[in-house]
């Protein structure tokens, strides 16, 4: 396997690891490796922790099992001790993420290498928060967070995007767990009465041919499935008599919340539904 380290995704003079991916590449020859489609991972961390680097397993066995390039980016996160100085909050850690994807429609490849993927042909992942950054770029949130639409070029690139455990309405997540208001709602979102406007599950469409698969574990103690379903429940809405073909819900798994990302049954899951969503283009 090929890995490409800490590579910039924005101009800025200094190096800046929370603005770096890696690169993932399947080992072997491919005759024309500007065809094959590339996985982005997005994680978690309740927007305050977490770093590319501790989802080296879950890219190496996506790239094993599907035999496609994989991505994972950092992005900004919220201070575990805020000071007047240092405050970061929603939307920027999103936007990091969606300049992210932007760069990658232009990328040119690693030094020496070339274009090594399709970038018109993009398959998202989001765990826990990170579901809840790309629901906010894929789905129409431009009413609250205009910094985040997506160019129409990535909407059309993006062919399907996986979430697993994710949070998508922090009023009902901090009613279900109030200690998260305290840990990591309000830091990253600021104190407010209500966070109804950041509900991902009150956004429309953007695009009605993506493909969705919603992954929640048996065993998440940390995110319920009071999450998942209204997220679901949302998007048949959305899709109406296409629901069927468009959205996919598991909960076979049975570990816990990040425990399900090095199980080879997760990465089993997302390799099928890749599998079917590149047949339906």
């Amino acid at each position: 396997m090929d890995i490409h380290s800490d590579i910039p995704y924005t101009r800025e003079s200094l190096r800046n690891p929370l603005r770096e991916f890696d690169l993932y590449l399947p080992p072997g020859s491919i005759a024309d490796p500007t065809t094959r489609p590339t996985i982005c991972f997005v994680h978690g961390g309740a927007w305050r922790s977490e770093d590319k680097k501790e989802h080296s397993v879950l890219a190496e066995n996506l790239v094993h099992h599907t035999g496609l390039a994989v991505v994972v980016p950092n992005y900004r996160l919220t201070p575990h001790e805020e000071t007047r100085d240092n405050v970061l909050r929603h939307p920027s850690h999103t936007e990091d993420i969606l300049n992210f994807l932007e760069f990658l429609l232009t990328w040119e490849g690693p030094p020496g290498c070339g274009r090594v993927f399709d970038p018109t042909q993009l398959f998202l992942m989001g765990h826990s928060c990170g579901a809840h950054m790309l629901s906010s770029i894929l789905l129409d949130s431009s009413m609250v967070t205009a910094s985040l639409t997506p160019s129409r070029s990535l909407l059309d690139a993006v062919k399907g995007v996986v979430m697993s455990e994710g949070i998508y309405d922090l009023d009902l997540l901090n009613l279900h767990f109030p200690d998260y208001l305290g840990w990591f709602i309000a830091p990253a979102f600021g104190t407010l009465e209500s966070y109804s406007p950041f509900a991902v599950t009150s956004y429309a469409l953007r695009r009605r041919t993506l493909s969705w698969l919603l992954i929640h574990s048996q065993g998440d103690t940390l995110v319920d499935f009071s999450q998942s379903e209204k997220m679901l429940n949302h998007l048949k809405s959305e899709y109406g008599t296409s629901a069927d073909e468009r959205i996919c819900y598991n909960t076979a798994l049975t570990q816990g919340h990040d425990d399900i990302l090095v199980t080879d049954e997760f990465v089993k899951i997302v390799g099928h539904f890749i599998e079917k969503a590149l047949d339906k283009h």
